[in-house]
């Protein structure tokens, strides 16, 4: 084969610093808008960004040269610098040290994508803490509970 052809979709999940409810109403459309661009200028393609006030999922399309974790830190440290410059939360606004990706298929994206866009009625239901757990183990992911939340 003469080219390198590729699907690499991620879903990317991760907090607030310590889960604090920062993320208003008030920006959150703005801070979503704002990461897809960031993740554009890492050359990926953010496909959905959503999230509710403790966290943020992003479904992102990444070439086979891109770094995760490089992109997550970009998102991260330029995202939580543009809430603080411009002065949109109440408090200083950190994300939390870690993250969780999971890959995901094509004939799953749109399951993905409801489940993205419909953050704020699965949480009336959830904690993000349950959440995240859920996702872990049904992916499979071995982790150590007291290192889970810093």
């Amino acid at each position: 084969m003469g080219s390198t052809l590729t699907n690499i979709l991620l879903h990317i999940v991760f907090s607030t610093k310590d889960r604090d409810p920062l993320i208003t109403s008030k920006y959150k459309v703005r801070l979503h808008a704002y990461m897809g661009g960031i993740i554009l200028k890492e050359a990926a393609v953010p496909i959905d960004i959503g999230g509710v006030e403790d966290h943020v999922h992003i479904d992102v399309r990444i070439k086979p040269n891109n770094s995760v974790s490089d992109l997550v830190r970009s998102i991260k440290a330029n995202s939580s610098k543009w809430v603080n410059e411009n002065h949109l939360s109440k408090t200083c606004f950190a994300w939390q040290g870690g993250y969780a990706v999971f890959s995901v298929s094509e004939s799953q994206l749109l399951k993905l994508k409801d489940y993205i866009n419909n953050q704020a009625e699965h949480h009336r239901q959830r904690t993000f803490k349950d959440e995240l757990l859920k996702m872990l183990e049904k992916h499979n992911i071995d982790f150590d509970e007291k290192y889970l939340w810093n």
